[in-house]
Protein backbone atom coordinates (compact mmCIF):
# COMPACT_ATOMS: atom_id res chain seq x y z
CA UNK A 1 0.00 0.00 0.00
CA UNK A 2 1.24 3.54 -0.31
CA UNK A 3 2.25 6.19 2.44
CA UNK A 4 -0.94 8.09 1.35
CA UNK A 5 -3.11 5.30 1.64
CA UNK A 6 -1.32 4.00 4.98
CA UNK A 7 -1.75 7.41 6.27
CA UNK A 8 -5.78 7.53 5.81
CA UNK A 9 -6.16 4.46 7.00
CA UNK A 10 -4.25 5.74 10.20
CA UNK A 11 -6.82 8.41 10.31
CA UNK A 12 -9.50 6.16 9.79
CA UNK A 13 -8.40 4.23 13.04
CA UNK A 14 -8.12 7.64 14.90
CA UNK A 15 -11.47 9.00 14.18
CA UNK A 16 -13.40 5.09 14.41
CA UNK A 17 -14.34 5.74 11.02
CA UNK A 18 -16.89 2.59 9.79
CA UNK A 19 -15.81 3.52 5.65
CA UNK A 20 -14.00 5.37 4.02
CA UNK A 21 -14.60 6.62 0.16
CA UNK A 22 -11.89 7.65 -2.36
CA UNK A 23 -13.77 9.52 -4.72
CA UNK A 24 -11.91 11.75 -8.05
CA UNK A 25 -12.58 15.87 -7.28
CA UNK A 26 -13.49 14.93 -3.33
CA UNK A 27 -10.84 14.81 -0.63
CA UNK A 28 -10.85 10.92 1.31
CA UNK A 29 -14.17 10.82 2.81
CA UNK A 30 -15.23 9.00 6.04
CA UNK A 31 -18.19 7.67 7.56
CA UNK A 32 -18.48 8.36 11.00
CA UNK A 33 -21.18 6.97 13.41
CA UNK A 34 -23.26 7.17 10.02
CA UNK A 35 -22.52 10.54 8.75
CA UNK A 36 -20.58 11.29 5.58
CA UNK A 37 -17.70 13.91 6.94
CA UNK A 38 -14.81 15.19 4.45
CA UNK A 39 -11.09 15.34 5.42
CA UNK A 40 -8.94 18.59 5.79
CA UNK A 41 -6.84 16.50 2.46
CA UNK A 42 -6.75 18.05 -1.22
CA UNK A 43 -9.35 16.85 -3.74
CA UNK A 44 -8.24 13.60 -5.00
CA UNK A 45 -7.21 13.13 -9.03
CA UNK A 46 -8.37 10.38 -11.47
CA UNK A 47 -4.48 9.78 -11.48
CA UNK A 48 -4.38 9.55 -7.72
CA UNK A 49 -6.93 6.97 -7.85
CA UNK A 50 -5.67 4.77 -10.57
CA UNK A 51 -2.28 4.64 -8.49
CA UNK A 52 -4.39 3.37 -5.52
CA UNK A 53 -5.90 0.88 -6.74
CA UNK A 54 -3.21 -0.44 -9.01
CA UNK A 55 -0.80 -0.55 -5.61
CA UNK A 56 -3.78 -2.66 -4.13
CA UNK A 57 -4.75 -5.25 -6.96
CA UNK A 58 -2.65 -8.37 -7.67
CA UNK A 59 -2.43 -9.18 -11.55
CA UNK A 60 -5.51 -11.35 -11.10
CA UNK A 61 -8.12 -8.72 -9.61
CA UNK A 62 -6.28 -6.10 -12.08
CA UNK A 63 -7.40 -8.08 -14.89
CA UNK A 64 -10.82 -8.52 -13.15
CA UNK A 65 -11.60 -4.86 -12.60
CA UNK A 66 -10.42 -3.96 -16.36
CA UNK A 67 -12.58 -6.82 -17.35
CA UNK A 68 -15.75 -5.97 -15.21
CA UNK A 69 -14.82 -2.55 -14.45
CA UNK A 70 -16.40 -3.52 -10.90
CA UNK A 71 -14.51 -5.42 -8.22
CA UNK A 72 -15.07 -6.47 -4.50
CA UNK A 73 -11.72 -7.87 -2.51
CA UNK A 74 -10.73 -8.28 1.16
CA UNK A 75 -7.22 -7.00 2.53
CA UNK A 76 -5.75 -6.96 5.95
CA UNK A 77 -4.09 -3.98 7.48
CA UNK A 78 -1.79 -3.91 10.51
CA UNK A 79 -3.75 -0.44 11.69
CA UNK A 80 -7.18 -1.15 10.75
CA UNK A 81 -7.04 -4.73 10.83
CA UNK A 82 -9.79 -6.73 7.76
CA UNK A 83 -11.01 -4.36 5.06
CA UNK A 84 -13.80 -5.11 2.28
CA UNK A 85 -12.77 -2.88 -0.57
CA UNK A 86 -15.29 -2.37 -3.41
CA UNK A 87 -13.73 -0.81 -6.68
CA UNK A 88 -15.95 0.47 -9.36
CA UNK A 89 -15.84 3.04 -12.77
CA UNK A 90 -17.16 6.60 -12.56
CA UNK A 91 -16.57 8.95 -15.37
CA UNK A 92 -13.55 6.78 -16.64
CA UNK A 93 -11.60 6.75 -13.46
CA UNK A 94 -11.31 4.20 -10.93
CA UNK A 95 -12.51 4.90 -7.40
CA UNK A 96 -13.19 3.04 -4.38
CA UNK A 97 -15.27 2.89 -1.10
CA UNK A 98 -13.64 0.85 2.30
CA UNK A 99 -15.31 -0.80 4.66
CA UNK A 100 -13.77 -1.41 7.73
CA UNK A 101 -14.34 -4.90 9.17
CA UNK A 102 -13.17 -4.62 12.65
CA UNK A 103 -10.59 -6.71 14.57
CA UNK A 104 -13.37 -8.70 16.85
CA UNK A 105 -16.47 -10.05 17.28
CA UNK A 106 -18.56 -7.54 19.87
CA UNK A 107 -21.07 -9.82 22.35
CA UNK A 108 -24.84 -9.74 22.34
CA UNK A 109 -24.82 -6.64 24.53
CA UNK A 110 -22.38 -5.00 22.97
CA UNK A 111 -24.79 -5.46 19.76
CA UNK A 112 -27.71 -4.95 21.30
CA UNK A 113 -29.21 -7.98 19.63
CA UNK A 114 -32.50 -9.91 21.69
CA UNK A 115 -31.57 -12.97 24.22
CA UNK A 116 -33.83 -15.04 22.01
CA UNK A 117 -31.51 -15.05 19.33
CA UNK A 118 -28.95 -17.13 21.12
CA UNK A 119 -31.22 -20.66 21.27
CA UNK A 120 -31.63 -20.39 17.54
CA UNK A 121 -28.26 -20.19 17.02
CA UNK A 122 -28.39 -23.92 18.76
CA UNK A 123 -30.44 -25.28 16.81
CA UNK A 124 -29.18 -28.70 14.98
CA UNK A 125 -30.63 -27.41 11.85
CA UNK A 126 -33.18 -25.43 9.29
CA UNK A 127 -32.57 -21.61 8.09
CA UNK A 128 -31.86 -18.40 10.29
CA UNK A 129 -32.16 -15.42 8.19
CA UNK A 130 -30.67 -12.07 8.97
CA UNK A 131 -32.12 -8.71 7.06
CA UNK A 132 -32.17 -5.67 6.92
CA UNK A 133 -30.82 -2.81 4.43
CA UNK A 134 -27.20 -2.45 3.46
CA UNK A 135 -24.85 -0.93 6.20
CA UNK A 136 -27.42 -2.31 8.97
CA UNK A 137 -24.87 -4.29 10.42
CA UNK A 138 -26.03 -7.64 9.01
CA UNK A 139 -23.27 -9.21 8.40
CA UNK A 140 -21.46 -8.23 12.04
CA UNK A 141 -24.27 -10.41 13.33
CA UNK A 142 -23.98 -13.26 11.51
CA UNK A 143 -20.13 -13.32 12.75
CA UNK A 144 -21.60 -13.18 15.97
CA UNK A 145 -23.38 -16.38 15.67
CA UNK A 146 -21.00 -18.28 13.87
CA UNK A 147 -18.78 -17.26 17.32
CA UNK A 148 -21.40 -18.30 19.20
CA UNK A 149 -21.73 -21.51 17.73
CA UNK A 150 -18.35 -22.23 17.62
CA UNK A 151 -17.20 -21.90 21.25
CA UNK A 152 -20.36 -24.05 22.01
CA UNK A 153 -20.64 -27.01 19.31
CA UNK A 154 -18.14 -29.42 18.10
CA UNK A 155 -18.96 -29.13 14.35
CA UNK A 156 -17.85 -28.06 10.89
CA UNK A 157 -18.88 -24.46 9.81
CA UNK A 158 -18.62 -23.71 6.06
CA UNK A 159 -19.06 -19.69 5.26
CA UNK A 160 -19.29 -18.85 1.69
CA UNK A 161 -18.59 -15.03 1.84
CA UNK A 162 -18.09 -11.99 -0.72
CA UNK A 163 -15.45 -11.28 0.55
CA UNK A 164 -14.52 -12.02 3.68
CA UNK A 165 -14.84 -9.45 6.26
CA UNK A 166 -13.53 -11.55 10.01
CA UNK A 167 -10.98 -14.65 10.27
CA UNK A 168 -12.56 -17.02 12.78
CA UNK A 169 -10.08 -18.72 14.39
CA UNK A 170 -11.28 -22.74 15.28
CA UNK A 171 -12.14 -22.98 18.48
CA UNK A 172 -14.66 -25.96 19.39
CA UNK A 173 -15.55 -26.22 15.94
CA UNK A 174 -13.84 -26.46 12.48
CA UNK A 175 -14.46 -23.65 10.48
CA UNK A 176 -13.80 -23.08 6.75
CA UNK A 177 -14.23 -20.20 5.17
CA UNK A 178 -14.29 -19.22 1.17
CA UNK A 179 -14.49 -15.95 -0.13
CA UNK A 180 -16.43 -15.37 -3.46
CA UNK A 181 -13.87 -15.48 -6.89
CA UNK A 182 -10.82 -16.36 -4.61
CA UNK A 183 -11.78 -19.82 -3.43
CA UNK A 184 -15.05 -20.03 -5.75
CA UNK A 185 -16.82 -18.63 -8.32
CA UNK A 186 -20.34 -18.26 -7.45
CA UNK A 187 -22.57 -18.42 -4.22
CA UNK A 188 -24.41 -21.37 -6.07
CA UNK A 189 -21.68 -22.87 -6.89
CA UNK A 190 -20.21 -22.95 -3.03
CA UNK A 191 -23.32 -24.06 -1.73
CA UNK A 192 -23.52 -27.21 -3.85
CA UNK A 193 -19.90 -28.17 -2.84
CA UNK A 194 -20.18 -26.99 0.61
CA UNK A 195 -22.56 -30.19 0.89
CA UNK A 196 -19.85 -31.92 0.28
CA UNK A 197 -17.62 -31.09 2.63
CA UNK A 198 -19.62 -32.79 5.30
CA UNK A 199 -20.73 -29.59 7.17
CA UNK A 200 -22.61 -28.98 10.12
CA UNK A 201 -23.53 -25.65 9.66
CA UNK A 202 -23.69 -23.68 6.23
CA UNK A 203 -22.97 -19.83 6.49
CA UNK A 204 -24.55 -17.88 3.30
CA UNK A 205 -23.07 -14.32 3.57
CA UNK A 206 -25.79 -12.74 1.13
CA UNK A 207 -28.67 -15.13 -1.03
CA UNK A 208 -28.70 -13.06 -3.73
CA UNK A 209 -30.47 -15.38 -6.80
CA UNK A 210 -32.56 -17.88 -7.47
CA UNK A 211 -29.78 -20.95 -6.85
CA UNK A 212 -28.88 -19.91 -3.98
CA UNK A 213 -32.10 -19.44 -2.18
CA UNK A 214 -33.11 -22.95 -3.32
CA UNK A 215 -29.80 -24.83 -2.46
CA UNK A 216 -29.42 -23.03 1.07
CA UNK A 217 -33.28 -23.62 1.57
CA UNK A 218 -33.21 -27.42 0.38
CA UNK A 219 -29.74 -27.81 2.70
CA UNK A 220 -31.56 -26.48 5.46
CA UNK A 221 -34.33 -28.99 4.84
CA UNK A 222 -31.65 -31.88 4.75
CA UNK A 223 -30.70 -31.59 8.13
CA UNK A 224 -27.68 -28.67 7.93
CA UNK A 225 -28.21 -24.89 10.10
CA UNK A 226 -28.29 -22.80 7.58
CA UNK A 227 -27.29 -18.91 7.96
CA UNK A 228 -27.48 -16.42 5.44
CA UNK A 229 -28.21 -12.50 4.91
CA UNK A 230 -30.99 -10.84 2.96
CA UNK A 231 -31.44 -7.32 1.88
CA UNK A 232 -34.98 -6.83 3.18
CA UNK A 233 -36.48 -4.25 5.48
CA UNK A 234 -39.25 -6.97 7.09
CA UNK A 235 -39.72 -10.37 7.96
CA UNK A 236 -42.63 -10.66 5.89
CA UNK A 237 -40.87 -8.96 2.82
CA UNK A 238 -37.95 -11.24 3.39
CA UNK A 239 -39.80 -14.28 3.21
CA UNK A 240 -42.14 -12.59 0.39
CA UNK A 241 -38.70 -11.82 -1.45
CA UNK A 242 -37.40 -15.70 -1.38
CA UNK A 243 -41.16 -16.91 -2.51
CA UNK A 244 -40.79 -14.16 -5.54
CA UNK A 245 -37.61 -15.43 -7.27
CA UNK A 246 -39.58 -19.12 -7.63
CA UNK A 247 -42.64 -19.21 -10.49
CA UNK A 248 -45.77 -22.01 -10.55
CA UNK A 249 -45.45 -25.05 -8.93
CA UNK A 250 -41.57 -24.49 -7.72
CA UNK A 251 -43.21 -21.34 -5.44
CA UNK A 252 -45.86 -23.28 -3.71
CA UNK A 253 -42.80 -25.65 -3.07
CA UNK A 254 -41.28 -23.03 -1.26
CA UNK A 255 -43.37 -21.92 0.68
CA UNK A 256 -43.51 -25.36 1.75
CA UNK A 257 -39.67 -25.56 2.49
CA UNK A 258 -40.13 -22.15 4.31
CA UNK A 259 -43.03 -23.44 6.23
CA UNK A 260 -40.93 -26.67 7.27
CA UNK A 261 -37.68 -25.54 7.85
CA UNK A 262 -37.24 -21.30 9.15
CA UNK A 263 -36.06 -21.22 12.10
CA UNK A 264 -36.20 -17.36 12.67
CA UNK A 265 -36.01 -13.78 11.53
CA UNK A 266 -33.90 -10.87 12.66
CA UNK A 267 -34.23 -8.12 11.28
CA UNK A 268 -32.25 -4.96 12.04
CA UNK A 269 -31.55 -1.45 11.30
CA UNK A 270 -28.86 1.18 12.83
CA UNK A 271 -30.03 4.51 13.79
CA UNK A 272 -28.59 7.31 14.79
CA UNK A 273 -28.12 7.35 18.92
CA UNK A 274 -28.64 10.47 21.21
CA UNK A 275 -24.71 9.84 22.47
CA UNK A 276 -23.41 10.06 18.77
CA UNK A 277 -23.02 6.68 17.88
CA UNK A 278 -25.19 4.25 16.68
CA UNK A 279 -28.32 1.91 18.44
CA UNK A 280 -29.28 -1.38 16.62
CA UNK A 281 -33.26 -1.55 16.53
CA UNK A 282 -34.51 -5.09 15.33
CA UNK A 283 -37.18 -7.19 14.91
CA UNK A 284 -37.16 -11.28 15.96
CA UNK A 285 -39.57 -13.70 14.40
CA UNK A 286 -39.29 -16.78 15.72
CA UNK A 287 -40.87 -20.16 13.88
CA UNK A 288 -43.43 -21.43 15.94
CA UNK A 289 -46.50 -23.24 15.16
CA UNK A 290 -48.26 -20.17 14.29
CA UNK A 291 -45.96 -18.79 12.29
CA UNK A 292 -45.58 -22.27 10.18
CA UNK A 293 -48.78 -21.97 9.29
CA UNK A 294 -48.53 -18.26 8.42
CA UNK A 295 -45.97 -19.54 6.02
CA UNK A 296 -47.89 -22.88 4.80
CA UNK A 297 -50.88 -20.42 4.05
CA UNK A 298 -49.66 -17.56 2.67
CA UNK A 299 -50.72 -15.43 4.54
CA UNK A 300 -47.69 -13.19 5.07
CA UNK A 301 -49.28 -10.09 6.41
CA UNK A 302 -50.34 -11.82 9.28
CA UNK A 303 -46.69 -12.26 10.61
CA UNK A 304 -46.92 -9.14 12.44
CA UNK A 305 -49.66 -10.34 14.80
CA UNK A 306 -47.65 -13.63 15.22
CA UNK A 307 -44.75 -11.58 16.55
CA UNK A 308 -47.57 -9.27 18.60
CA UNK A 309 -48.69 -12.66 20.18
CA UNK A 310 -45.54 -14.44 20.51
CA UNK A 311 -43.51 -11.60 22.95
CA UNK A 312 -43.78 -14.32 25.45
CA UNK A 313 -42.02 -16.40 23.23
CA UNK A 314 -39.30 -13.55 23.12
CA UNK A 315 -40.36 -12.21 19.51
CA UNK A 316 -39.68 -8.30 19.29
CA UNK A 317 -41.61 -6.16 16.79
CA UNK A 318 -39.40 -3.68 15.32
CA UNK A 319 -42.24 -1.18 16.53
CA UNK A 320 -41.63 -2.47 20.08
CA UNK A 321 -37.85 -2.51 19.85
CA UNK A 322 -38.06 1.53 18.74
CA UNK A 323 -40.12 2.72 21.53
CA UNK A 324 -37.92 0.77 23.80
CA UNK A 325 -34.45 2.36 22.93
CA UNK A 326 -36.57 5.47 23.42
CA UNK A 327 -37.68 5.29 26.56
CA UNK A 328 -34.42 4.40 27.37
CA UNK A 329 -32.77 7.44 25.65
CA UNK A 330 -30.86 5.61 23.23
CA UNK A 331 -32.61 7.20 20.16
CA UNK A 332 -34.81 10.18 19.89
CA UNK A 333 -38.59 10.31 19.43
CA UNK A 334 -38.03 11.63 15.70
CA UNK A 335 -35.53 9.15 15.14
CA UNK A 336 -37.59 6.20 16.27
CA UNK A 337 -40.60 8.10 14.35
CA UNK A 338 -38.61 7.66 10.98
CA UNK A 339 -38.19 3.71 11.52
CA UNK A 340 -41.75 3.25 13.06
CA UNK A 341 -43.81 1.10 10.83
CA UNK A 342 -46.97 2.42 12.12
CA UNK A 343 -46.20 5.91 13.02
CA UNK A 344 -49.54 7.00 14.12
CA UNK A 345 -49.83 4.09 16.57
CA UNK A 346 -46.22 4.79 17.70
CA UNK A 347 -47.12 8.39 18.56
CA UNK A 348 -50.10 7.76 20.42
CA UNK A 349 -48.26 5.22 22.17
CA UNK A 350 -45.57 7.97 23.04
CA UNK A 351 -47.91 10.37 24.10
CA UNK A 352 -46.49 12.37 21.07
CA UNK A 353 -47.89 13.77 17.85
CA UNK A 354 -47.81 11.94 15.00
CA UNK A 355 -45.99 14.93 12.94
CA UNK A 356 -43.64 15.95 15.91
Amino acid sequence: MTSKLDRLLVLVATERASDLHLIVGLPPTLRINGEIILTDADALTAAETTHLVDTLLNDAQRAAFERDWELCISLHHPTVGRMRVTLYRRNGAPEMSIRFCGTRVFTRDELGLPAKLDDLARKRNGLILVTGPTGSGKTTTLNYLINLINHERRCKIVTIEDPIEYVHENNLAIIVQQEVLTDTRSFGHALIHALRQDPDVIVVGEMRDHAAISTAVTAAETGHLVLATLHSPSTAQALERIIGTFEGNAQRQIVMQLANTLQGIVCQDLLPSVDGGRALACELLIANTAVRNTIRESQLHQLELCLQTGAREGMVLMDTCLHDLYLRCKITHDTAMSRARHPELFAKRTGAPADS
